[in-house]
């Protein structure tokens, strides 16, 4: 690493600016007089709306492009939501830091989760997650969705045309964003994407004076999480449209990693969830996922 400002990649939304800046920020506390710049772009997926993920390759669709600035040596490093992230890393990079994980857990905006049970085949909910269309739809029996794009704002600005929206809550709470109806819903009720709400610092792999330099920005008990749930994630085949979800604990008293998951069958008829605990992290996360393929006939 040279001593030159430290050149961070990042898309150039509100939530992708917030998280960089607060990477920034945890940067120079820890090495003071180092100045920090922004490399910012917007991704083909943060300009094509009108384009499900899906199509635009899935997971890796909002970070490929930020990595090949880091891959060039246009930048340093790059500032990802680790949920963002494809499965495997690509080869040249590295996830040198993960900060301290944020809120994991969903939310609904427009309505709580009772009303939208109540209102059955008449509720209508926009979300652009397989994963939370899956889940809703096995407690809301009838209900009818619609794909949702778009940076936050603009994503709550359709929250009326619906009787509910599904987003992160972690999101909501980093841009100071308070909508009138939110109904938080716990990571046993929605099964988060894999590092939702956490974050992911990736470098050059062989750039070992910044991987120093930002051992002090990870936490180590989030990175092993991390690593459990994208553990899970590769087990199923990488980058696979399939509906999927991992969270992953640690309990620090006891050294055991608890991975909680759910992966739909193909036709979407079945989804099957899985809480298994396990010291080695990695080897949790394949074994989970290898189950839960079995229990769907995958």
């Amino acid at each position: 690493m040279s001593g030159g400002p430290l050149r961070i990649a990042t898309r150039d939304s509100p939530l992708a600016m917030w998280q960089a800046e607060t990477v920034a920020a945890a940067f120079t506390n820890a090495h003071p007089g180092r100045s920090v710049t922004f490399v910012t772009m917007a991704t083909f997926a943060d300009k094509r709306l009108d384009v499900p993920i899906s199509e635009l390759g899935g997971k890796g669709a909002f970070s490929k492009e930020v990595q090949q600035l880091v891959l060039a040596g246009e930048a340093d490093l790059a500032v990802h939501s680790a949920k963002d992230l494809q499965a495997l890393t690509p080869d040249g990079l590295t996830i040198a830091a993960v900060p301290e994980r944020g809120d994991p857990r969903d939310v609904l905006i427009g309505s709580t989760l009772e009303r939208l049970i109540e209102r059955g085949s008449e509720a209508r909910i926009a979300t652009g997650s397989n994963r939370r269309r899956v889940q809703l739809a096995a407690r809301v029996e009838g209900a009818s969705f619609d794909g949702l794009r778009g940076n936050i704002a603009t994503r709550l600005t359709k929250a009326a045309d619906y009787d509910a929206i599904v987003m992160a809550n972690a999101a909501l709470a980093r841009l100071g964003l308070a909508p009138d109806v939110v109904d938080v819903l716990s990571v046993d009720t929605m099964v988060p994407q894999v590092g939702q709400g956490t974050l992911a610092i990736e470098c050059r792999a062989d750039d070992t004076s910044l991987i120093d330099s930002l051992a002090p920005l990870d936490h180590a008990d989030t990175h092993r999480c991390l690593d459990a749930e994208r553990a899970f994630l590769v087990e199923l085949g990488g980058d696979c449209e399939i509906p999927a979800g991992a969270f992953a604990t640690l309990d620090v008293e006891s050294d055991t990693v608890t991975l909680s998951a759910i992966l739909s069958s193909e036709d979407e008829r079945t989804v099957a969830h899985l809480v298994r605990s396990g010291a080695n992290g990695n080897a949790l996360g394949a074994d989970v996922a290898r189950q839960l393929r079995a229990d769907v006939g995958l």
